[in-house]
């Protein structure tokens, strides 16, 4: 099927924010499309791309604690996270670009910004045959007790953006960069500067993670898993065997294993 798409049949609309939109703007506009990263552009070209991940470490520095979360400009955040290609470009080449990039931008003959792809587009047409063992990665867990100054650090410093969360052996729920990035978010509008320093350390993962959370045994087809992430728009799902939690299995996971 691959040898006859072009990556014009796999793009969308590409989802933008001016590099000088608030990052509170770009956050909000992210979890209302459901879309991770965004395309920066500065009257109409592409300047980069911006992604929940920096926001949460942007909210989340006490650097930029004495400034007003809508005051922080995108452009002070953008990234060169992404690559280019075309619409008559075959979509064969979509799978190494993704494995090393979040996001293709598609540009026209004119370089003018005619869409985008994500790894969620690619998975909607292209499904590893395989199952999940052969394609899980690593799950990493922090427990619901622990700070969330301490999950930042841990995210940061181990280039972690997903945890599970774990009490004495039970899965509680899941924390990623989007609930920091959220969590920040709120945190920062509704508690007064000079008391932030002090309150934001006796924030709790409890308090921020998602739960309950969804998980797939290891036997399970990769095709119907795909499925699922793509439908509801997971970032990640558990692994499990026999109830015990074994790895994770990620969009980027999925993408290595087409």
């Amino acid at each position: 099927m691959s040898e006859e798409l072009l990556i014009k049949d796999i793009m969308v609309k590409p989802l933008t924010i001016s590099k000088s939109a608030a990052i509170t703007d770009a956050l909000d506009k992210m979890l209302d499309e459901e879309a991770d990263p965004l395309i920066v552009t500065n009257n109409g070209s592409v300047m980069g791309t911006i992604s929940r991940k920096a926001i949460a470490e942007t909210l989340g520095s006490r650097k930029s604690s004495v400034v007003a979360p809508a005051k922080i400009h995108v452009a002070n955040q953008t990234d060169e996270d992404f690559t280019i290609a075309y619409p008559d470009q075959n979509s064969d080449i979509l799978i190494p670009l993704l494995q090393e990039y979040k996001i293709v931008v598609v540009l026209d003959n004119e370089h003018r910004l005619v869409g985008q792809v994500s790894a969620t587009d690619l998975l909607k047409v292209m499904r590893p045959e395989t199952i999940a063992e052969h394609v899980m990665q690593t799950a990493y867990t922090i427990r619901s007790d622990e700070r969330v100054v301490h999950l930042r650090r841990r995210m940061l410093d181990e280039n972690i953006s997903k945890f599970i969360v774990m009490d004495d052996g039970e899965m509680m729920g899941i924390v990623t960069e989007t609930d920091v990035a959220k969590a920040m978010k709120a945190f920062r509008e509704l508690v007064d500067d000079k008391y932030q320093d002090h309150r934001i350390r006796n924030l709790l993962v409890k308090d921020i993670m998602t739960a309950p959370v969804l998980s797939v045994d290891i036997g399970e087809e990769v095709s119907a898993i795909t499925e699922m992430i793509v439908t509801k728009n997971i970032s990640a799902l558990p692994v499990t065997n026999g109830g015990k939690l074994v790895g994770m299995i990620t969009k980027q996971a999925l993408i290595s294993a087409l």
